[in-house]
């Protein structure tokens, strides 16, 4: 079976154009959780309000408040402080602010250098904000999120206008003493220009927040945030946003509400507890097993097929959203550092430092992703009622022509298989098995391209399969162990099942695997693989007959080799 695939719309390349420059935001970030998180512990417990901030000397060293004059450790770095009778003494510079200060900052920059122009635009980008970090007086987040690509995008410039004319053995010195001068030029233009500049987009933005706090208004950041993230710009807006400016706050106040607007993980669960109960067929089998996976792995894009089978549940979400942010807005509820993935037990751990308010500020986050959860459950749960007797007399599950409409429109074309299921509805249970069956079949040799039809693989040999998402750390991980275990207990060998972002798909891969509304990214990074949609990675028929394709593979092909 061949198929052909019609244009992209217009509007499809506008929500690929959006989701490419959201990712490519939330890609600086997302590889550095794990230092933001460090700096989160560091500052939780080793801070004079810390956990275990009476802890002396040690608290006292790694906090950055103890007086080395006192203490006596020598060879740490230290830096003079005013005292509260005015006097100055050397006080140890501590973890805690060289982190935020520098450590982070850079670490952004290198991984948008890299993701510009490999190593040496990690290199020159790291040079570059080290000008702007040095140049201003707060955390320069947003300054490596520009500097940073754009500093990259410079020196990839420069090299084309001497590339294949460097003599050879003359290419390591040109090299380097460009990639140096270049960097050198850019620091001192981030200290004097760019710093100032980055100040006041901080203090700009900054203001808003606080304008939209002091009106009362926060919440209505809920009508943006949850429609995007159905749309799989979740990661974009949290670590692309949210993440920088509340980094900023919680390192002046010891926590940030923004930290929760995205990664609350009550809406989630509120729409999943509404389809448990008032789902039919399949939505409302997979439900239950699905809380678990967002609620506890802190995976929220498993929510997103639910939400966009009945578009309605998203005003759920934005209701449920909002609540949850109003009542962190009265009662003063944040995160001390991002929750990332968005779990129940991140939460916890970014809510119950003594920085961020202990216990209290734990309860108020508790109360804010119980309230959000309980308003998103009502209204979704009030919606699917209503269409339940309708839904259940359909047979697939419903009217799903809107879900339909909106698949397709997510993947840019029509598609037959799409438009056969939806004049199928109504037929009767056997007729059902049926249509899902021709569905599946016709969906993945749509999506491969004709490669891939009813279990048998006819064009490309799989050895590598990836499963990508947006940012390669989350669901996709989720399904790419899924698979790996079915393969590994269908006793085949060779075969590498790994998880990645979109951004960083190459050629190595044969097979990619990845979520409806983003094959078409994935398509464009590596159009000669084999491409194959699922509406989620938890448990998709398609995972046994890509099992079935390789088996048959490797019967084929004893020795596992390329055919």
């Amino acid at each position: 079976m061949t198929t052909t695939s019609t244009p992209t719309s217009g509007m499809n390349k506008a929500r690929v154009g959006v989701q490419r420059f959201g990712t490519f935001l939330s890609g600086m970030i997302m590889p550095n959780i794990a230092a933001f998180i460090a700096w989160g512990f560091v500052t939780m417990l080793f801070i004079s309000v810390g956990w275990l901030g009476q802890w002396y000397p040690v608290a006292d060293m790694l906090g950055g408040f103890g007086n080395a004059a006192e203490i006596g450790w020598e060879g740490a770095m230290v830096a003079l402080a005013e005292a509260p009778e005015g006097t100055t003494f050397p006080q140890y510079v501590g973890l805690v602010g060289p982190m935020v200060t520098y450590l982070l900052p850079l670490l952004i920059a290198n991984t948008a250098g890299r993701m510009v122009y490999g190593e040496r635009g990690g290199v020159v980008a790291s040079i570059a904000v080290m000008g702007v970090i040095v140049g201003t007086n707060i955390p320069m987040f947003l300054g490596a999120m520009i500097m940073g690509p754009l500093a990259a995008w410079i020196t990839k410039q420069m090299d084309k206008l001497w590339d294949g004319k460097i003599k050879p053995g003359f290419e390591m010195l040109i090299n380097n003493f460009s990639a140096g001068i270049l960097g050198m030029l850019l620091a001192i233009v981030g200290f004097f220009a760019f710093g100032p500049v980055m100040l006041g987009i901080s203090a700009a933005l900054g203001g808003a927040v606080g304008w939209l706090v002091s009106l009362n208004l926060l919440p209505l950041l809920s009508i943006i945030v949850e429609p995007a993230k159905v749309l799989f710009l979740n990661n974009a807006i949290n670590h692309g946003v949210f993440t920088p400016l509340g980094i900023e706050q919680a390192a002046e106040t010891g926590k940030s509400i923004l930290f929760l607007i995205e990664a609350n993980p009550g809406p989630g669960v509120g729409l999943l507890l509404a389809f448990s109960f008032f789902g039919v067929g399949m939505a409302k089998a997979s439900a239950p097993g699905a809380i678990i996976i967002q609620f506890f792995g802190g995976i929220h894009e498993i929510y997103f097929p639910y939400a966009l089978s009945k578009p309605m549940t998203i005003l759920a979400l934005i209701a449920g959203g909002a609540a949850g942010v109003t009542t962190n807005m009265l009662l003063g509820g944040g995160l001390a550092f991002p929750a990332a993935p968005g779990s129940i037990i991140a939460v916890t751990a970014a809510a119950a430092g003594p920085a961020a308010g202990g216990l209290g500020n734990l309860l108020v986050v508790y109360l804010s992703v119980l309230l959000a959860a309980a308003v998103t459950f009502i209204l979704a749960a009030i919606i699917l009622r209503s269409t339940r007797k309708r839904d259940l007399e359909a047979g697939l599950d419903g009217d799903l022509s809107a879900a339909i409409a909106q698949t397709e429109a997510n993947k840019g074309k029509e598609s037959a298989a799409l438009a056969g299921l939806r004049a199928s509805a109504g037929n009767d249970a056997a007729a059902e098995r049926d249509a899902e069956a021709a569905y599946d079949e016709a969906e993945i040799a749509r999506s491969t391209n004709g490669a891939l039809s009813g279990g048998i693989l006819t064009t490309k040999q799989v050895r590598n399969i990836v499963f990508a998402c947006d940012a390669g750390m989350g669901s996709s991980a989720m399904g790419a162990s899924v698979l790996r275990n079915k393969i590994k207990k269908a006793g085949i060998e060779d075969i590498t099942v790994v998880n990645k972002a979109i951004a960083n798909l190459d050629a190595s891969a044969d097979l990619v695997i990845t979520q409806n509304q983003l094959t078409d990214r994935a398509r464009q990074r590596t159009p000669d693989a084999l491409h194959i949609s699922v509406d989620n990675f938890v448990n998709s028929p398609k995972y046994d007959e890509v099992v079935e394709l390789v088996r048959d593979q490797h019967s084929e092909d004893p020795r596992g080799g390329r055919a």
